[in-house]
Order: structure tokens, then C-alpha cells, then sequence
């Protein structure tokens, strides 16, 4: 993810940065400065006057730039901040995300130097005693509100600019039957150029397409999402905010918002524009749902439809103390009148309201649904009196009581759905206060026979307790928030509850064939809702997969199998993905720079892998959850380390990590303090031929930085730790390797030659390094990034490799995947390791040796070592990337047929020969390899980050008769390829 958007943005410090040079910074005001999309002498003379007597930075762009792919969307802020002034001055970047998401990047250029962002773990924290201001462990603050503000303050020079990039990542959920998208426009000032563009791509048909008039209040948005379903068959109108425009094509649909700065005056003057709202659904048939395969992941969407509904069987357990008069008590009421109108025949129902006591309405038992009970059911409603304290424990149990004794009774269906609807505003008061104590009552008195569905109301409310209860009975918790209109939100989070369709149901897969797969069972399906599965295929090469959903629904069971066919899918989610980076590469009407564009090509870059991303982010979500229900610390401690992990893999922002940018110093005359000077590390040290070098210390030598944490995400500066550096580690590897553009090359001890060539490739094209699977089983495959070439270069972009995988089948089947920032070792446990931190694991078939932002050394066998050098940038210039080098230590257990670019060398010998000279032209000399000659060079090559010239004899035009057969032969199909090369054989 990283990695392109980092592109983008050195190519942003070469271009957009680079036209301030050109600009003229007077004392009197320009409104050419303001970079205004309009001619100045149409601009009102009010917008003039707010504009110009900005006393803060001026945000001149915000771009921003969302792909949703079959229901996973990716958003890539873009904001550029001017600083017209001579002095410096703070600018701050602010932008509110969804709840729900993960942030996985954060850069700025800043005075020409990118400032890129580290995602670390949270250091674990001895428990003390806490005061008022006493900081959250992770993971104990308060669940998610609606949306978080990420916060980032900087000092800009004095005429300069800032270029902010921000980007997230969420899984849509599937709520009353759509699918919703909210941006939120709130730059607190009005902006010169200000765009918004979704695309949505889907596998299936998009239907229901609706754009919100912008929301600029939480209760609002809460109203509409509760009345959203009750009219389906009227077509709401709502008028589209101001030039809006939508191209809906089937299975892609794309939706801009571009207000020049006199439309945004005209919404307001303050920036806040408010929530820009996208609901939309897809066509679905019946079966066993929507899976989407790619490079070695799957993702299965299940959300049946036309099924009838299953009775239930609910007590509405609500909160009547003190805290609850006025408002909250006239909206609860008003929502439960219209939820008792939308109860069904068959369904049964009590309430149960607490405050010091506890009142039930039918004692020691539940009612059927019939005009009688409802009209009496409304009376006890409206002489609902809040007085007095909060008893939750109390009330739990006495409504768990009720419909645990219905259930045992005669009247109850076995193929109903239980629950109970639990709302409070306030902390409990009376009765049992300790939250561990109630939790566990809770769980005794619950018996796994029905779901505690909670909602909390306002401030005041221990949100944990209510989360960990829903979560550890089936159920799910919602918040509402103290100036919402708690109605429209309890309504509309019944309707999400209230027509449940299954119970029981369970997604199994062919045995064997995947693994690593999310939550695949699951107590209920509510109408309007979805299910998700994601996992790893084990064998990618694989024609089919076996599913089958067994669930019941009334006094039926269901069994829905098929097979679906996994190439086809795969060819299917690959037409989307390229319909989803075709339409993010076009820019957005009416925008007068490429930053759209740019922006699109850095999403589409990472929605190559979408749904490996969505298994990840499921996981976590997954792990979080699973943390936060645990009953020992030993479980806790497991989860937490599973989902830091993966948190790490992805680069998220999660409750687990901290994200850190370095902080950019600017000295008092308002311009840039120098760039520091580093000492060189892995990619320029110095050290003796032959042996690796280690590690430096000055990357852990952070300067003070940004820690964003995922609740608060606001600033706040933090020293990074001082780690000592390790003890130089000495390896003796051979030359032959593939390092820089890339550059091969091939010792021959025997020959004592030295050879060397180049491939041009293509970024994204995976090259075959080391192919031995049938004999030693071990393969080794590199993925090409694309880089500009530096300046007076030749060639119009460079290659490097970004990503080395190691794949080994013998005794067992296990791999390693290398990129600069992380090591995954998936052996018998899935490991992930971070490339600055020094450390060694060995999983029995697979050894893998970490100098920290130095290399990985990888052992297969104790006879087969690679060594992978890790060259990584602290402030890369726009053309330079992190990328590898990969070297082969010891082959002595690779096979004499051994192939692929490197590993068809290993066991040959070369020799020169001279031809003599034709005419004119001098003697040239060849090299004799397997029988042929090819003409040669001679060169000099640097090698081990540069530490080593070696003088090589180069053959040119991508090798040719130098390898076997031609540069596309060696392409791999996915970075796990163990393809065996065509032609069988060395010789040709």
C-alpha cells in the first residue's frame, strides 16, 4: 500500500512543490496565489475579504479519491496547505474518517522532504493507578463513535507549501438493504479547489443507487437511515447536492463533486460542508452467494433474499432512571410505539424497565403478538417515569429469566430466534457495579441460548461493558450519540435486527483447501443485512472449490452447495479490478491538476490485491473482538499479538498500533532546518568484502515525532527508543545475485569468470530467480515496482524488485515473502516479522535471520541459504524506492536442474573466445555458455549495497542468448508460482 502512494508523492515534491519556485509572493494580496479555479474578478466581494485575510495557511486543493470493489473501498486524501506569508506558520490537516476504518497511510512533503509515516505496536503498559486524566489501556477505551477526526498539526516555512496524503481502508457493511459510503467535507475554510470522486466497480449489477443531500447533522443522517426501507417502492428524489454528477454503467458507477469556491460559499462560509452520503446495493441471485478470488485469497459475500421471516421472540429491557427524563425518555418511548406497530404474528414480546427497581410488564412470561397485548404493551410505555439509579445487573437477569423460562416452555418454536434489546444511558449505580461481575452473571444467566443486542445513549455509558456483553452473546452493540435523535436510531437499529431470516448458520469449505479463514458461523441473518467469509486458498492452482451453507430457517433446514469454479473467478475479479484502476487513472471533471489522476493510480495500484486486504481487515476486526471477549489473559495475549501483527502486515492504524511521522524542524527565519546528516545504513554501509553489514542505529534515533493514536488521533510528541546496535553478523555469499535496476550478476568458481546482464521488465511483472521444485522443491520468485529514472538517465523509468518470495514443498510446504518493511514466515504458524527490528526464527523447514534495516538472511535445509538485502530511504529522493537485493549464499542443496535466471547458472562453466576481425572493425569477444556465444563487454558492477566493485562481462538486449530461451518464459504468474520451466532442460 505504501509503496505507490509514496510515488505519488515524490512525484508531487517534483511538480506540485516545485511550482512554488515559479510563484511570486507580494505583499499584497493575489488571489492568484489562492491557486482559484475562477477568474478573480468573479469571485464575490465577501469570499474575497474571508479569503484574503486568512491569517492561516490557505488550502488551495483537496482532492479526494475513493474505489469501492465489490463492497471494500480505498480513499486517498490529497490536501495542499499555502503559506503566503514570510514567517512560518502552523498548518493543520484534519479530516474525519468512518468508525469503521483503518487508516494505512499518512505522508507529507513538507520544504521538499517527504516525511513518510511507521506503524509500530503499542508498548505495553505497567497498570497504575489512574486519575481523572489516567491514559486507556488499547483496547479498554470506549468502543468506536460514528467517526474519528485525524489531526496533524505542522510547521509550514515561511512562501511555502505542504502537501498532505492521507489514505483509509473499510468494509462496507450492509445495513436495511444498502450499502452506505460517507465522506465527510469539513475543511473549516473554504477551499480553491476542492473534488470528490467514488467509483464503485462490483462483480454484480449496481441497483438502488442514491446520493443524500449533503449531512450536516448527526440526527439527520439517523432519520434517513431509519426511514431509508420503509418506502421501497416509492423512489425517494432527494435533490443532489450542487454539481454532483452520475455515470452509473451496469457494474460501474461513478459519482463526482466538485463546487468551485462560490458554490461552497453558497452552502457556507464556515468550510463545513457537512457528509457527502452514497447508498447503493447490488443485484443478487439466489445460492450461495458472491465469491471473488485473487492471487491466492477469496472473499464470499452471502446475503440470501426472498426467504420468509422467523418468528422471534424479544424482551425489551429499558433504562427508566433519573438520567433518562426529558428528551431521552419522549424519544425512546416515541421508538418503541413505532416498533411495537412493526412486531409480527407469531413473534412473542415483554418489557422488562429498570431503575433502582425492576418492573415487568407480563410477569413470568412472554405474550403473543395481537392487537390486545400491543394496545396494552403501549400503556405501560407511556407511564414509564425515570427516578432513581441504574440497576443493569438486575435488569439483565430478570429479563434473561423470562426467556430462558419461555424457551423451556411449551409454547415455544425451536427454530425461533431469542434476544434481548438492552438500553441504557448511564453507568450501573445499584445493585452489582463491577463490570467483570455483571459480564459474568451475564453469561451464566444467558446460557448461549439467545443474543443480547445493547444500545447505549449519550456520554455517560460504560461502552466496554456494553460491547463485551453484545459480543460475548452473539449480539451486537450500537451507539447513540447525547445531541442524535435517539429515535430515528433505535428505530432504524430495530429494523436492522427485526426480520431475522436464519439462524444457525454454518459456510464450510473443501477440506484442506483453505485456511486462515474469517468467522464462518454465525448465530442469525437479519434481513437487509450480509455475511462475510474471506480465507487463503492452500493450492492456487486448484480447478474448483466446494461450498456449502447449511442454516434454518423456521421449522426448515436449508443446504445450499456448489462449486464454484476458481479460475473463472479469478478471471472475473481481475476485469473488475482493471475496470476499477481504469476508471480511478481518469481525472475529475472540471479540476484544473492531475492530482486526481495521480491519486486513482496510486488506489488502483493497491486494489491489485483487494481481497487479500478485506481477509486482512476481517481478521483484525476479528481479532479485536476475540480480544475483547477473552477470558484469560493467556487468550487475551494471544489475540492481541495475532491482530498487532496483522495490523502491522497492512500497515493499519488500529487500536493496537501507533502510527509515527517524523516531525519536520523549521528554524525561527521561517525556513527549513538542514536535512540531517545520516550515518549510512543497510544499502551504504561500508564493510569488508564478502560480509554483510549490519546494522546502524541512527533509523532507531528517531527524532521527535507524531504519535497518532488510533482513539484520539490528535498530535502529540513522543522520542522514539534508542536500540542498541547488534553485532555485526559475518556471511560469506557468492556474487551471483540481483540487485539495483535490477542488476544480475553470475559468479562461475570454476571459470573464474564473472558475468552480468540486465532486465528491462515491466512493474508488476514477477520474474522466476530460482527454480528447483521438483528436486529440492524450492523456488524463488521477485515482483518488479517501477521508479522515474533520475535525471540525464537514459532510460525512461527503472525497475527494482519489491517483493521476494521463497517458496519451499519439501518435507512440507512453508514460504517466505520479503518486502523492505516486513518478513512473513508461514511455516507451521503464520508469522510476521518487522524489518527493523533484529531477530531470528526457525520453523523446522524455513529459518529466516533479521539484521534490523539491514538484510534477512533465509535458510532452507541447512544446505540452501538466500540473502536478501533491505535498501530502505529515510528521506528517498522522487526517484529512488525502497526495494531488495537478492543474493545466493549456499547452494549445495539445489538440484543440477536447477533453472530460472539466476539458478540456471549454478553448475555450468563458460569460457571467452575471441573472433577475429571482419574488415574494418576490431576483434570482439564472445561468451561460450551451453553451446552458444554471446557477445560481451566488459564492465564493472558495485554489489553488496555498493560496498564492492567487480569487474563482469556483460552480456546486452535482456540477455539474449545468454539465458535459456527468452525473457518472457521467466514471467511468473503470482509471486507463489512453482511453474516448471518450459523447456525441461538447461540445454535448448
Amino acid at each position: 500500500m505504501l509503496l505507490p502512494l509514496l510515488t505519488l508523492l515524490l512525484s508531487f515534491s517534483g511538480t506540485v512543490l516545485g511550482q512554488l519556485e515559479d510563484s511570486k509572493f507580494e505583499d499584497d494580496v493575489d488571489l492568484a496565489d489562492f491557486g482559484l479555479d475562477i477568474a478573480p474578478r468573479r469571485v464575490p466581494r465577501q469570499v474575497k475579504t474571508i479569503i484574503t485575510k486568512e491569517t492561516k495557511p490557505h488550502i488551495q486543493e483537496l482532492s479526494i479519491k475513493t474505489t469501492i470493489i465489490s463492497r471494500y473501498a480505498f480513499t486517498a486524501v490529497y490536501c495542499s496547505l499555502l503559506n503566503r506569508h514570510p514567517a512560518a506558520s502552523e498548518g493543520v490537516f484534519q479530516f474525519q474518517i468512518p468508525a469503521n476504518a483503518y487508516i494505512s497511510n499518512f505522508t507529507m512533503i513538507i520544504g521538499g522532504r517527504v516525511y513518510q509515516s511507521e506503524v509500530k505496536p503499542k508498548e505495553k503498559r505497567v497498570k497504575q493507578e489512574r486519575g481523572k486524566s489516567g491514559t486507556k489501556e488499547p483496547g479498554d477505551a470506549s468502543p468506536e463513535p460514528e467517526v474519528e477526526v485525524f489531526r496533524m498539526a505542522a510547521k509550514i516555512p515561511g512562501r511555502n507549501r505542504a502537501v498532505f496524503l492521507l489514505t483509509y481502508e473499510e468494509l462496507l457493511q450492509r445495513r436495511l438493504g444498502r450499502y452506505e459510503h460517507m465522506t465527510s467535507l469539513r475543511p473549516m475554510q473554504l477551499v480553491s479547489r476542492l473534488s470528490l470522486d467514488v467509483t464503485i466497480v462490483d462483480h454484480s449489477l449496481i441497483t438502488d443507487l442514491e446520493v443524500l443531500p449533503l449531512q450536516n447533522g448527526k440526527s439527520n443522517a439517523a432519520a434517513n437511515t431509519a426511514t431509508a426501507p420503509k418506502a421501497p417502492n416509492i423512489p425517494a428524489k432527494p435533490e443532489l447536492p450542487i454539481t454532483t454528477v452520475i455515470k452509473n454503467e451496469k457494474n460501474v458507477c461513478k459519482i463526482t463533486f466538485s463546487p468551485n469556491i462560490i458554490q461552497q460559499a453558497k452552502i457556507t462560509t464556515s468550510g463545513i460542508l457537512g457528509d457527502f452520503v452514497i447508498r447503493y446495493d447490488v443485484q443478487r441471485d439466489m445460492g450461495i452467494g458472491d465469491i471473488q478470488v485473487l492471487n491466492g485469497h477469496f472473499v464470499h459475500y452471502f446475503a440470501p433474499k426472498d426467504l420468509p421471516a422467523v418468528p422471534k421472540n424479544v424482551v425489551f429491557v429499558i433504562d427508566t432512571s433519573a438520567s433518562m427524563l426529558g428528551t431521552k425518555i419522549r424519544q425512546t418511548k416515541d421508538a418503541l410505539f413505532t416498533i411495537l406497530r412493526d412486531l409480527r404474528p407469531g413473534d412473542n414480546f415483554n418489557f422488562v424497565s429498570f431503575s433502582n427497581k425492576i418492573k415487568v410488564w407480563q410477569p413470568n412470561r412472554l405474550v403473543p403478538v395481537t392487537p390486545l397485548n400491543i394496545r396494552d404493551a403501549k400503556k405501560f410505555i407511556y407511564m414509564l417515569a425515570p427516578t432513581g439509579g441504574t440497576n443493569i445487573d438486575g435488569a439483565i437477569q430478570t429479563g434473561s429469566s423470562l426467556l430462558r423460562d419461555y424457551l423451556l416452555g411449551p409454547d415455544s418454536s425451536p427454530n425461533s430466534v431469542s434476544l434481548i434489546i438492552f438500553l441504557t444511558d448511564g453507568r450501573p449505580t445499584v445493585g452489582e457495579i463491577q463490570s467483570v461481575a455483571i459480564l459474568g452473571n451475564t453469561r451464566s444467566a444467558v446460557q448461549e441460548k439467545f443474543c443480547i443486542f445493547t444500545i447505549g445513549i449519550g456520554n455517560d455509558v460504560d461502552y466496554r461493558l456494553l460491547e463485551r456483553m453484545a459480543l460475548e452473546n452473539c449480539g451486537m452493540m450500537r451507539r447513540i450519540n447525547e445531541e442524535a435523535d435517539a429515535s430515528a436510531m433505535l428505530k432504524g437499529f430495530y429494523n436492522e435486527i427485526g426480520t431475522p431470516l436464519l439462524s444457525d448458520i454454518r459456510i464450510n469449505y473443501t477440506e484442506n483447501s483453505v485456511q486462515y479463514v474469517t468467522q464462518n458461523l454465525f448465530t442469525n441473518y437479519f434481513n437487509g443485512s450480509e455475511i462475510v467469509v474471506a480465507g487463503k486458498l492452500t493450492n492456487e492452482s486448484a480447478e474448483s472449490l466446494h461450498v456449502q451453507v447449511t442454516a434454518s430457517n423456521n421449522d426448515k433446514s436449508i443446504i445450499l452447495e456448489t462449486d464454484v469454479p476458481l479460475r473463472h473467478r479469478q478471471i472475473d475479479t481481475e476485469k473488475n479490478v482493471k475496470l476499477a484502476t481504469a476508471a480511478m487513472a481518469t481525472g475529475v471533471r472540471g479540476l484544473g491538476t492531475d492530482v486526481t489522476q495521480k491519486l486513482g493510480v496510486a488506489l488502483g495500484s493497491v486494489a491489485e490485491d483487494f481481497v487479500e486486504r478485506v481477509w486482512g481487515f476481517l481478521s483484525i476486526k476479528e481479532g479485536l473482538r476475540s480480544r475483547l471477549r477473552s477470558q484469560t489473559s493467556k487468550d487475551r495475549e494471544g489475540h492481541t499479538q495475532q491482530a498487532t501483527n496483522l495490523s502491522m502486515t497492512y500497515h493499519f492504524l488500529t487500536p493496537l498500533t501507533n502510527m509515527v511521522v517524523e516531525k519536520p524542524e523549521v528554524l525561527t527565519d521561517g525556513t527549513m532546518a538542514p536535512a540531517p546528516t545520516i550515518t549510512p545504513g543497510a544499502g551504504e554501509a561500508t564493510s569488508p568484502a564478502n560480509e554483510l553489514p549490519g546494522d546502524t542505529d541512527d533509523r532507531e534515533q528517531q527524532t521527535p515525532g507524531r504519535n497518532l493514536n488510533s482513539q484520539a488521533l490528535s498530535q502529540s510528541n513522543t522520542i522514539g527508543k534508542v536500540v542498541r546496535r547488534p553485532t555485526k553478523k559475518s556471511i560469506t555469499f557468492s556474487k551471483t545475485s540481483a540487485d539495483g535496476d535490477p542488476h544480475f550478476v553470475v559468479e562461475f568458481p570454476l571459470s573464474k569468470l564473472t558475468v552480468c546482464f540486465n532486465i528491462n521488465g515491466e512493474p508488476g511483472h514477477i520474474l522466476g530467480l530460482v527454480s528447483d521444485h521438483k528436486y529440492s522443491g524450492v523456488t524463488v520468485n521477485g515482483k518488479l515496482i517501477g521508479a522515474p529514472a533520475p535525471p540525464g538517465s537514459h532510460k525512461q523509468q527503472r525497475t527494482y524488485f519489491s517483493t521476494i518470495t521463497i517458496v519451499v514443498d519439501k518435507p512440507q510446504r512453508a514460504y517466505i515473502e520479503v518486502t523492505p518493511k516486513k518478513v512473513i514466515l508461514d511455516a507451521r504458524d503464520r508469522i510476521v516479522l518487522p524489518c527493523h527490528s533484529t531477530v531470528s526464527v526457525d520453523s523446522g523447514a524455513l529459518s529466516v535471520a533479521i539484521v534490523g534495516n539491514s538484510n534477512v538472511t533465509v535458510t532452507v535445509g541447512g544446505n540452501i541459504s538466500f540473502v536478501i538485502l533491505l535498501h530502505r530511504y529515510k528521506n528517498p529522493a522522487p526517484y529512488q524506492r525502497d526495494h531488495l537485493g537478492f543474493y545466493i549464499g549456499n547452494n549445495k542443496g539445489l538440484s543440477h536442474n536447477c533453472h530460472g535466471l539466476l539458478g540456471q547458472f549454478l553448475y555450468e562453466e563458460v569460457g571467452l573466445a575471441e573472433l577475429p576481425a571482419q574488415g574494418d572493425t576490431k576483434p570482439s569477444l564472445v561468451l561460450k555458455v551451453k553451446n552458444r556465444s554471446v557477445p560481451v563487454v566488459q564492465k564493472s558492477r558495485r554489489i553488496y549495497s555498493g560496498t564492492q566493485s567487480v569487474d563482469c562481462w556483460f552480456a546486452r538486449n535482456n540477455a539474449a542468448k545468454l539465458i535459456d530461451g527468452e525473457y518472457k518464459d521467466y514471467l511468473m504468474s503470482h509471486m507463489f508460482d512453482t511453474g516448471d520451466w518450459p523447456h525441461g532442460t538447461n540445454q535448448v
